[in-house]
């Protein structure tokens, strides 16, 4: 072949792979969530360019983890993302360029091997935010011809800044709801999506008589913890909380943090009676699991009040309620010395 003939297939080539890399950002350009965003770009990847595989590969720590950890990990990201040391992540992207290579060997102890069963050569995409790399792009072909060290990186590299900047965006604007909604030390829901969620609750019970109730919860003896062995020791208290409750509840029902050391427990369907029995379970079971700490057990007791909405009162008279029956318990209740 000539080297005009070359050339113009090799503009065929590039002109057909930037078609298909800006249909790919028009896409992931309207995604209105980091999963979505990756999600959607993985599937539109593979299937435009026919890789045999495609997964992501994070750094630990990864300035997303708050969203793929614990309860908010979904199922797709347990999938197709796996974890790899920050070094790991450094040998595999030298200057931060993409990686192309036929020679799977150099991969070895680098990246999981599950995920280069079948292949023969495999690129690599460098992620970065705010100009830190935190992730990378696997993709990997059966045909030991498809990726290769001599194989130009320049569409790599514009997919790379563009995927980059797309999902910064996605993330900051994920952080803005996230801190809105969710208390930063406990994890949990805060009281703005506590009033949503009574709030749908109540239209829902209104609407079709399925009835529900609340738990109005806080920590026995809180001061003392705080007096006793300091607030650091406190906010431990008040994440083993918050992190038991979420464990104990059930899928559908919703934990938030009121307050202080005040937690409010959403319970769908439920009905005043089925709520009481819930709480006597919860106060049990942090009597009878203590928290550890520095090497020992510190007890840890709550309180419950318990309400059942009847469809007529306001949002704040169910809460009133609850509350006003926690403290009729709290009192029954002569508390706890806490010593280690």
């Amino acid at each position: 072949m000539s080297k005009i003939h070359q050339l113009i297939e090799n503009s065929k080539v590039n002109e057909s792979i930037a078609r298909k890399l800006f249909e790919i950002e028009t896409e992931v350009l309207a995604c209105q969530s980091s999963e979505e965003l990756l999600e959607r770009l993985l599937g539109l990847i593979q299937a435009k360019f026919q890789l045999s595989g495609i997964s992501l590969l994070l750094a630990e720590p990864t300035p997303i983890s708050y969203l793929i950890n614990g309860n908010l990990q979904s199922n797709w990201h347990q999938k197709n993302t796996s974890q790899i040391s920050t070094e790991k992540l450094s040998l595999l992207h030298v200057d931060k360029k993409p990686m192309l290579t036929n020679q799977l060997e150099q991969l070895n102890n680098i990246v999981p091997k599950s995920l280069l069963t079948g292949a023969k050569s495999a690129a690599l995409t460098p992620l970065s935010l705010e100009g830190k790399l935190f992730g990378s792009l696997l993709f990997t072909d059966k045909s030991s011809a498809r990726f290769h060290q001599d194989l130009g990186t320049f569409h790599l590299e514009q997919l790379a800044v563009k995927v980059s900047l797309c999902l910064s965006n996605v993330l900051i604007r994920e952080q803005l709801q996230y801190m809105a909604h969710y208390d930063r030390l406990t994890g949990v829901a805060n009281r703005r999506l506590m009033e949503v969620c009574i709030g749908e609750e109540l239209i829902r019970q209104r609407r079709y008589g399925v009835p529900f109730s609340v738990l109005f919860i806080d920590c026995n003896k809180f001061k003392a913890i705080n007096d006793t062995y300091g607030h650091d020791c406190g906010d431990k208290v008040l994440t083993y909380v918050a992190s038991q409750l979420q464990e104990l509840v059930r899928e559908n029902d919703k934990c938030f943090r009121y307050a202080g050391d005040e937690f409010v427990v959403v319970l769908a369907s439920q009905t005043l009676l089925e709520a009481e029995q819930a709480s006597d379970r919860l106060c049990q079971f942090f009597d009878d699991n203590p928290m550890p700490y520095q090497s020992a057990l510190l007890p840890v007791s709550i309180s419950c009040g318990a309400a059942a909405s009847s469809g007529e009162e306001t949002m704040d008279e169910l809460l009133k309620t609850a509350d006003k029956n926690l403290y009729v318990n709290k009192k029954a209740n002569n508390g706890m010395v806490f010593k280690l």
